[in-house]
């Protein structure tokens, strides 16, 4: 009995030291590395759908998959390799950021996704107007007037979003009216 109480903190110690040195060790991590490869297809597939419903700008898309790039190459430097747990705890704190992100920019509100088709369509007027003068389908007088409107609604439209501010659905549906008539207009000089 003696013996037992002489060795059973000495063998408490070792099985302690054991189990410790595994959870501190670096190790290989399976099952974060399929959590990792899971997190990033569905990411990939939400910024897929994001674009297709026009949830998501170009821009938007290319940004968020820049950073799903980069986690992608910190993933495959984990990939099979010894490592601590919180190289994996990290890369999981990128992928939810990220894939936060995308679900915030994927619910915005229907006047942001109103003000992201106007601001578009005000680019896209502007470049028919320049093609239509480039290629002289338009005449100046013409030009001048499509032009001077197109000026007039980029203003309105700019004073609505500055500082970050988002349009009402009132404010949004009278840009995108008066989008409507110049296009329109422009269509006859096709």
């Amino acid at each position: 009995m003696k013996l037992f109480t002489l060795f059973a903190p000495f063998l408490l110690f070792i099985l302690l030291a054991s189990f410790l040195g595994c959870a501190i060790m670096p190790q290989t991590w399976p099952d974060n590395e399929r959590n990792a490869e899971n997190q990033m297809v569905v990411i990939q597939e939400k910024i897929g759908e994001g674009l297709q419903t026009s949830t998501l700008s170009l821009d938007e898309a290319q940004v968020f998959l820049t950073t799903l790039k980069g986690i992608r190459t910190d993933y495959a430097n984990l990939r099979d390799r010894k490592v601590y747990r919180d190289e994996w705890d990290s890369l999981f704190v990128r992928l939810d950021g990220l894939e936060e992100d995308i679900d915030r920019a994927i619910t915005r509100t229907p006047a942001r996704v109103e003000e992201l088709r106007n601001g578009d369509r005000i680019i896209a007027l502007q470049r028919r107007i320049d093609d239509g003068r480039l290629s002289r389908r338009l005449p100046s007088r013409e030009e001048r007037e499509f032009q001077s409107r197109l000026d007039s609604i980029r203003r309105e439209y700019l004073r609505m979003t500055e500082d970050g501010r988002y349009p009402s659905n009132e404010e949004s549906a009278d840009i995108s009216q008066r989008l409507d008539l110049l296009e329109r207009d422009l269509d006859r000089f096709r």
